[in-house]
């Protein structure tokens, strides 16, 4: 399986190395590392591992944190593939279609941040008018703001809420740590992006779109 763990350490020479070498020996074979953050002498980065299974994640976590220094903030499976690319995958599919931009998006930012569902919710009503795989019926909805995106905790869940044109782009995971600043800032960007790229297309036509997919075709 793929897990993602996300470790805070302190930003000198050799500590990452140690760390390296602690995933090696719990078997757990290093794909990516994506840095997050450093300030104050500190790191926050995120590993992508291969991992057999033959331990709990809960294991890998405490012999990570053996490592002096370090503390571990999360571990939890990802379908965030290293090296795939899926954000200009998703931006691709935006501009050869963007009537179904926003549904698009829904559909993939999801993984590209290593979170679990997103849904496009209707910013007057507050509906939702399309949601990603596993997506529940309904989402917390008491912090969306039409302002800016915020990051917030609610009913057991980490969430973003992005406003966009006319919806709020939801991304949400249950298991791991709260999404990072760096994450938030990402899906601002792909929403900012896919925005430009649809061109005005408002959640009636995300809504249009979600239909005729559930609708499928005319006999």
């Amino acid at each position: 399986m793929l897990l993602r763990l996300r470790v805070s350490l302190p930003d000198r020479p050799g500590v990452l190395g140690q760390v390296a070498r602690a995933f090696g020996v719990m078997g757990a074979d290093i794909l990516q590392v994506t840095v997050l953050e450093r300030q104050a002498g500190r790191a926050v980065d995120d590993f992508t591992v291969s991992w057999s299974g033959v331990f709990e994640p809960a294991e890998l976590r405490d012999r990570i944190g053996v490592v002096p220094g370090t503390r571990v903030e999360g571990v939890w499976p990802t379908r965030e593939v290293p090296g795939a690319s899926l954000d200009y995958d998703l931006l691709g599919h935006v501009a050869g279609d963007p009537d179904r931009a926003y549904v698009t998006l829904v559909d993939a930012v999801a993984d590209l941040v290593s979170a679990e569902w997103a849904v496009a919710v209707d910013s007057a009503g507050g509906a939702i008018v399309h949601g990603s795989w596993q997506a529940p019926e309904s989402v917390p909805a008491s912090e969306l703001t039409p302002l800016r995106a915020t990051a917030f905790d609610e009913g057991g869940l980490h969430l973003v809420s992005v406003p966009m044109d006319g919806v709020h782009l939801v991304v949400a995971r249950s298991q791991g740590p709260a999404f990072h600043r760096a994450e938030v800032d990402k899906i601002v960007r792909l929403a900012g992006i896919v925005s430009v790229l649809a061109g005005g297309v408002s959640r009636t036509a995300c809504a249009r779109a979600t239909t005729s997919r559930r609708a499928g075709p005319a006999v």
